[in-house]
């Protein structure tokens, strides 16, 4: 799934307010941190990482590879904050009902 310029503009709107649910640490990119952003996209969609100064990734590396192994979207990279979307299917929606991330 690809976003469009707007939907990731809308996108980026919505993350304004959020805070960051998973960090990575001193250790990186590790099997239990995938787990947990696994988990967090699953129940959420719209997720903020936050990368510690001691990590040795940069944050567009660090981007890229957690977009490709969650098989997420990157929204943007500020800073060491990288906000990842992927949609969940088994969500049901209506029309007007809070995204998941809001709540």
């Amino acid at each position: 799934m690809t976003l469009s310029s707007k939907e990731r503009a809308e996108l980026r709107a919505e993350a304004h307010h959020l805070t960051p649910l998973v960090h990575v640490g001193h250790q990186g990119l590790t099997d239990p941190l995938f787990q947990t952003l696994d988990d967090a996209l699953r129940t959420r969609e719209l997720v903020k990482v936050a990368l510690a100064k001691t990590t040795d990734l940069s944050a567009k590396a660090a981007a890229g590879q957690l977009a490709e192994k969650m098989g997420a979207e990157v929204v943007q990279t500020i800073g060491r904050t990288v906000t990842l979307f992927r949609e969940n299917p088994d969500i049901k929606r209506k029309k007007g009902d809070v995204p998941p991330w809001r709540g």
